[in-house]
């Protein structure tokens, strides 16, 4: 069957390329359009990916300048102020996912999804490296018969460093962003200040300095599980792993709390690391996730609505990806 092309905006960076990786693993025919400001930059991509095409996009034209070509979805790997990838996506009717835009932008894209609610499937893809937080957690979770607090520490590597736009995006969801957001005995609260300062215990052990951050991760684990505490801290410094004089990774601690069936207290900590670094997580979530929008995982597409990521990946379809490029999910002492 023949398929429109997968558009990737910013599709010549380092996160899209681990996704079209995976993708071409997939559906090794699949066609992709890679666009960018630069037309030379997104050529140069296409070619190395094979079969597919660089396109220039203009964000301050409704097309994107692309005329009247077919588009299968869109993909947008950086942050998006004018939000026209998303208009371009409603007005086509093709699923869309964006991953940059900070939990307290979401109004945005949730506005535009209200308005045409019919158009697209829209997925809200800003969770912590696009499901490697909270498919693990939710797994965990699946032990506990209640679950009384869940706090996530996540540590990148200091030498674990993408591309200008990555980079520029990271800077503004860690540094322009006021206060982070935190459900604290069941009231959703703002963290700044001292507030938002935090420590965490890496997969080796060693503590790290951290700061309070809320990815969409802090909605999804807070609304699936009814945790009354859900917390989100992010550090960067040496990851576990380059401490005993191996390469960097990037790791991400899972701790959950609270009572097992029979109503006796029960945590669990969990590492979900992975040795490249952050961007084939990343590029993996996002590649399940266009694949799961267009059905080219076998099951139909995915109807219009607004999800986030872990509403729409198979969590055992998913924990097997990750296992299969060189990811872990590891169990660490809970004392």
């Amino acid at each position: 069957m023949l398929r429109a092309p997968i558009l990737l905006i910013g599709g010549s960076g380092v996160v899209a390329s681990w996704a079209v990786r995976y993708l071409r693993e997939a559906s090794p025919d699949l066609p992709l359009l890679i666009g960018g400001r630069d037309l030379a930059k997104a050529e140069q991509a296409a070619a190395a990916f094979g079969n597919a095409e660089g396109v220039a996009i203009d964000l301050a034209a409704d097309d994107l300048g692309l005329g009247d070509r077919a588009v299968g979805a869109v993909a947008i790997f950086f942050r998006d102020e004018t939000a026209a990838s998303l208009r371009f996506a409603q007005a086509r009717g093709v699923p869309y996912i964006g991953i940059a835009a900070g939990i307290e932008e979401i109004g945005v894209e949730v506005a535009m999804h209200m308005h045409k609610p019919a158009a697209a499937p829209v997925v809200l893809g800003t969770e912590w490296l696009v499901g490697a937080t909270m498919i693990p957690a939710l797994d965990c979770a699946r032990r506990f018969g209640r679950v009384h607090a869940i706090a996530i520490g996540a540590l990148l590597d200091d030498e674990d460093v993408g591309g200008p736009a990555q980079i520029a995006d990271m800077e503004s969801l860690t540094q322009a962003m006021p206060a982070a957001l935190t459900r604290r005995d069941g009231r959703f609260v703002w963290r700044a200040g001292d507030d938002a300062k935090a420590t965490f215990r890496a997969a080796d052990g060693a503590e790290m300095a951290a700061c309070a951050f809320s990815p969409y991760d802090v909605l999804g684990l807070a609304t699936a599980t009814g945790a009354p505490n859900v917390q989100f801290n992010l550090a960067t410094g040496v990851s576990s792993t380059r401490r005993r004089g191996q390469p960097m990774s990037t790791e991400i601690i899972i701790d959950l709390a609270g009572e097992d069936d029979a109503g006796q207290p029960l945590r669990t900590r969990h590492a979900v690391v992975h040795p490249d670094g952050q961007m084939p997580l990343t590029g993996l979530g996002v590649a399940l996730v266009l694949e799961r929008l267009l059905g080219l995982d076998g099951d139909p597409a995915t109807p219009a609505g607004l999800y986030f990521p872990y509403q729409l990946l198979d969590p055992a379809t998913y924990l097997a990806r990750l296992e299969k490029i060189g990811g872990t999910v590891m169990a660490l002492d809970a004392s």
